[in-house]
């Protein structure tokens, strides 16, 4: 086998994962391993999280599993407000990792609720992200509804006549953008953003994966199978017409897709450690890799602020 490898330069972990997985080494380096609790997976990946279990941080999927007295982390996908306040009311020391783009999304489920408004959340029933979400909204919760596709738009019944929209941050750009269509079609009175909710690096990384999929003839995705935005760009590279699969690291990759490909492109999710990348290269480069390229512009990290209690 011989191949040329092209690697997006828009890949890889965000602002929002960055912040998040600092936000956890410090509170170790603070607070004690001992004392530090995640309350969920602090970003979908199974490398990060391996590497803070490794380091003493203990993951947990309920408040019921931290000890009295402990350091409490939300993950970066957010809470809902019962959590938080049950947290509080347990005596944690709370720290919010919540990504800074998916608090806004928070800001408007409180103020949807509070001016007795549904609220119509464009996303993956189910997932982290959209669980904290939901949680957001105080009100009447048979208000709140989730959809993901145009056609759940034709099956949605809103309650009142005043309503606002919000989208996980980590979903298709394209596919949501018919989903947003149809949805102000049906309702021309919802409220939201202009396009959708999906954050900034969600929409470079996904513009990457088409720059690769229109001189690639196999894309290889980083990233974890519970891992929404790696998912995406799987999906997106296939829509593109390209062949693409999702591998958690080279150990997943069967030598058997990499048969009659001359260009192999190579990108990653927004919670995969850069080390992750390296691993596909050097396993590409020891089975045909003739020649790597960089492809497109180089992805900007915008850094966020800590999280009160650690500044």
């Amino acid at each position: 086998m011989a191949f040329e490898v092209l690697l997006a330069n828009t890949r890889g972990m965000c602002a929002g994962v960055e912040r998040a997985i600092k936000t956890v080494n410090l509170a170790l380096n603070k607070f004690g391993p001992e004392r530090v609790y995640v309350l969920h997976e602090v970003v979908h990946n199974f490398h990060v999280v391996s590497d803070l279990k490794a380091k003493g941080a203990h993951f947990v999927e309920s408040l019921d599993e931290v000890p009295p007295g402990s350091v409490l982390i939300f993950s970066a996908h957010g809470v809902g407000v019962n959590i938080v306040k049950k947290a509080e009311a347990l005596g944690f020391t709370i720290i919010d990792a919540t990504c800074p783009l998916v608090k806004r999304i928070h800001f408007k489920m409180n103020k949807a609720a509070t001016e007795g408004k549904d609220a119509v959340v464009i996303g993956h029933q189910g997932h982290q992200e959209v669980v904290g979400t939901i949680g957001q909204y105080t009100g009447d919760p048979a208000k709140v509804h989730v959809i993901l596709t145009p056609e759940d738009v034709n099956t949605l019944n809103l309650i009142s006549d005043k309503a606002i929209f919000a989208t996980q941050t980590t979903l298709s750009v394209d596919e949501t953008a018919k989903t947003v269509q149809a949805l102000k079609e049906r309702f021309p009175f919802i409220e939201g953003p202009v396009k959708d909710d999906t954050c900034f690096a969600t929409q470079h990384r996904q513009s990457a994966i088409k720059a690769l999929a229109a001189c690639c003839d196999l894309i290889l995705v980083a990233g974890s199978a519970n891992s929404s935005n790696s998912n995406r760009l799987r999906e997106v590279a296939e829509k593109a017409g390209c062949r693409a699969y999702l591998v958690e690291d080279s150990t997943k990759i069967d030598l058997n897709w990499l048969k009659d490909a001359q260009h192999i492109g190579i990108s990653a999710g927004a919670s995969v450690p850069e080390y992750v990348v390296d691993d596909l290269l050097h396993f590409l480069k020891d089975h045909g890799m003739t020649q790597l390229k960089h492809v497109g512009e180089q992805g900007l990290v915008r850094p966020f602020a800590l999280p009160k209690g650690l500044e």
